[in-house]
């Protein structure tokens, strides 16, 4: 018996939690969107892969306080 479930052909899981008081605010901040506030900060403008890269990376890691 598979202990993923699969939806589409992708494995389901919760994302990675990390935790980092002092530097996140009360809510949960997805790696994707701290690398997109970085790179908007250095002038880079996102476009449609960025939003996509974004969101998946969202889904792998997270930061909570």
């Amino acid at each position: 018996m598979d202990e993923h479930p699969t939806v589409k052909g992708e494995t389901k899981s919760t994302p990675r939690r990390v935790r980092l008081p002092g530097f996140v605010t009360d809510e949960e901040v997805g790696l994707g969107d701290v690398l997109k506030r970085a790179t908007y900060a250095m002038g880079i403008k996102p476009c449609g892969g960025c939003e996509r890269r974004a969101t998946a990376m969202n889904r792998w890691m997270v930061f909570t306080r």
